[in-house]
């Protein structure tokens, strides 16, 4: 190390801190803290030389993860008008990948141990003669770098995940957020939200819905959360996964989002009420999820009930479990709805005849075969959109079945695509 930088009294502390034990290097923190501070950002200014940079930031981030609470001695007040931020927003596009990491960490505890106290400080700070780091110029630099990662790592298996493990932290400040969503990082977060199988990429997902679940919380973020694949992939991360951290947050940011905008659709949509449903039939050990999982269940009820009439007729086909509720054979229900079929390229009358492909529930088949009748009848290009989408044939196979009830409504729904709707009006079950 270069001393020569060093003035006597660092010198001095240094050498009393290097090589000692935790418990010795922890009693020296104890009983002087702030100077230990101010040693360590004064080398990392003055000082280029990179195994020097490399070392203290090594003993900035052991200090650190010792224990996190001593961040809090950045912000000591005889330290207010020192630049603590600088030499780490400065290494974060300098240097190598364990200085750039080191660096990146350190701010993240840092900047999530700042009290409204120390917030004012910086302000006072920004506001003297000579030029020190703001908070907004490190929130600025640190989340344009975070993205950074996330678009192009500059380490290939470790950019990414170290990013999203600082904006886990860091996204619990409201002013990290609107930096995030300015820079344009939510959607950069999705693709990251899938299904995981080994212990690293389980801590990614994890630590990518905790992210989701803090921005969850400003409407900035949620606007762009409702128009993008967020919803699809969250629903099918919670479906597939067993870790129960994981279940836990992806519930509690659906929580979230169930009152605002058009989630509640999107949930029914999705079918959400019955894989809640189903999670509710496991041995989950954490209370907060069983008691997220009822509040949401709650919350999809009343959101059902407010539903429409073709609402409530879509959530049921999308759940594959159909049975005779009065709106199937309801004839102004489906004078009324039948152009709604249409939606989404005919995503409905496609799931009807996947029932008719999956279902072994017999009741299930006959309400979808007379549900497929009924779209004959009521549209009127029913006959032509059926017969395009394949449907004789899987119908045809249903009239050899061995329950009654779905041979005679695969009947129903022949002579009907047989002699369309002019002809067929008269057909009834």
């Amino acid at each position: 190390m270069t001393t020569e930088l060093i003035s006597p009294t660092g010198l001095q502390l240094l050498r009393r801190y290097d090589k000692q034990p935790e418990s010795a290097r922890a009693q020296l923190l104890d009983e002087d803290g702030p100077a230990y501070v101010h040693l360590f950002v004064t080398i990392l200014r003055d000082i280029f030389k990179e195994d020097t940079v490399e070392y203290i930031l090594a003993l900035i981030y052991e200090m650190l993860s010792a224990n996190p609470t001593r961040a809090r001695l950045f912000h000591d007040q005889s330290l207010a008008h020192e630049d603590t931020y600088e030499p780490f927003l400065r290494l974060l596009s300098k240097g190598n990948w364990f200085i750039q990491e080191k660096s990146c960490k350190i701010l993240a505890w840092i900047i999530s141990s700042r009290t409204k106290a120390s917030a004012i400080a910086d302000g006072e700070a920004s506001g003297s003669e000579k030029h020190i780091t703001t908070i907004d110029d490190v929130l600025n630099g640190l989340v344009e770098w975070l993205c950074a990662q996330l678009r192009q790592p500059s380490h290939p298996t470790r950019g990414a995940p170290v990013a999203i493990s600082c904006l886990s932290t860091l996204l619990k400040e409201p002013a990290v957020r609107s930096s995030f969503v300015q820079a344009d990082g939510v959607k950069l977060l999705v693709p990251l939200i899938s299904p995981a199988s080994t212990q690293q990429s389980i801590q990614l997902l994890y630590e990518t819905c905790l992210c989701i679940w803090l921005l969850s919380y400003y409407e900035p973020a949620i606007e762009y959360l409702a128009t993008s694949r967020t919803m699809q992939r969250l629903t099918e991360v919670v479906k597939s996964s067993t870790k129960e951290k994981v279940v836990r947050v992806v519930i509690l940011t659906f929580r979230n989002l169930l009152p605002k905008g058009t989630f509640g659709a999107q949930m029914v949509d999705l079918g959400l009420p019955h894989i809640i449903h189903s999670l509710k039939t496991q041995a989950w050990s954490d209370e907060d999820l069983l008691d997220a999982l009822n509040r949401l269940e709650e919350g999809l009820k009343d959101n059902i009930k407010n539903m429409s009439s073709f609402d409530k007729y879509k959530q049921e086909v999308l759940l594959g479990h159909l049975d005779w509720n009065p709106m199937h054979k309801e004839a102004n229900f489906w004078r009324e709805n039948v152009t709604c079929f249409e939606e989404n390229d005919f995503q409905i009358l496609r799931v009807l005849l996947t029932i008719l492909d999956t279902s072994s529930d017999p009741r299930s088949l006959a309400v979808a075969c007379y549900d497929i009748s009924q779209f004959i009848q009521y549209h009127a290009a029913g006959r032509v959109i059926v017969t395009d989408l394949k449907a004789k044939e899987r119908v045809m196979k249903l009239m050899a079945h061995e329950n009654a009830e779905v041979t005679k409504n695969a009947l129903l729904c022949i002579q009907r695509l047989l002699l369309g709707a002019k002809y067929a009006s008269f057909l009834q079950v």
